[in-house]
């Protein structure tokens, strides 16, 4: 793709799923009134995308309506994901210090910014209820909910990090998992290294590809499902998701993994029940009601 003379510019579509679209800015001027006469937008939609950070030029994110130069790259997620972010936050801290917070994330919302929406998730929204700066220690999906810790300072950031990579942190899950069985005490897979999902995971070693490990500290099986406690050894993405799936029990909700069992829209019957991790002397234990309301 190439800048030409004309005022007419070449835009490239990729990512077709999301609307993105790629070009160079064929006039200087209001990044606006570039984007409404390239793309032909209306005006308050490239407001909305503005304040959601769906907009970057030379691949960073704007947020305003900076004045542009001819030639610029410009990239636009004209559909980006929505996300309903109307619950009150201050309530769902559950801890808070000098280095960090405690949130009882909903289901149903990113834990961090995504490259489409930089408003819609925990940390931006704990972070404005706060009036405060916060950075990401570590993930959960948007469908899971529970646990997770916010920082307020890179140095805890660091440590925690630390902690992570020595396994110094412990995290517990409970699921809802089709097709009761009796499930073993550990379960070992190998992940294929790839970004998308849903991820591929196989029981055997294959050279490449990530260990994924976990332990099913208890189980109560019901007619249709069973309630397991998981002590998750390997911190990978969709790892729980992906694992139970590859056992033929995926996790209530999760259609993505093959979930046939219908559980609440935009979740799945997944929680971080217990977070346990070190600062500075003190060694925090943090713990959510492990029972589900299905």
């Amino acid at each position: 793709m190439s800048m030409s003379d004309t005022t007419t510019p070449s835009v490239s579509s990729n990512g077709f799923e999301y609307g993105v679209k790629h070009f160079f800015s064929p006039k200087a001027g209001a990044l606006s009134e570039v984007l409404h006469s390239a793309l032909n937008m209306a005006m308050e939609e490239i407001k909305e995308l503005l304040k959601l950070g769906a907009i970057y030029v030379n691949h960073q994110r704007q947020t305003e309506n900076i004045q542009i130069a001819q030639g610029l790259l410009c990239r636009v997620h004209t559909k980006p994901r929505r996300y309903n972010c109307e619950t009150n936050w201050k309530e769902r801290i559950i801890f808070e210090n000098s280095d960090f917070l405690v949130l009882n994330k909903p289901s149903g919302i990113p834990s961090h910014p995504s490259v489409d929406n930089a408003i819609e998730n925990s940390l931006t929204q704990v972070a404005l209820a706060r009036k405060i700066d916060l950075q990401i220690t570590h993930r959960l999906d948007t469908l899971t909910s529970g646990l997770i810790v916010y920082s307020k300072n890179p140095g805890f950031v660091k440590n925690f990090n630390i902690q992570i990579q020595n396994r110094n942190v412990e995290k517990k899950y409970v699921a809802l998992a089709e097709n009761p069985k009796v499930f073993p005490p550990r379960l070992i897979h190998y992940m294929e290294p790839s970004p998308r999902a849903p991820k591929k995971v196989s029981s055997h070693f294959i050279e490449g590809w990530a260990q994924c490990e976990l332990e099913i500290l208890e189980q109560k099986n019901h007619v249709t499902y069973s309630w397991i406690k998981i002590n998750l050894l390997t911190g990978r993405t969709h790892q729980i998701r992906s694992q139970l799936a590859e056992t033929g029990s995926p996790i209530l909700g999760d259609t993505l993994y093959g979930s046939k069992l219908s559980y609440k829209p935009d979740a799945i019957a997944l929680r971080a029940c217990e977070l346990r991790f070190n600062s500075g002397t003190e060694r925090f234990v943090f713990n959510l009601p492990e029972e589900f309301d299905y």
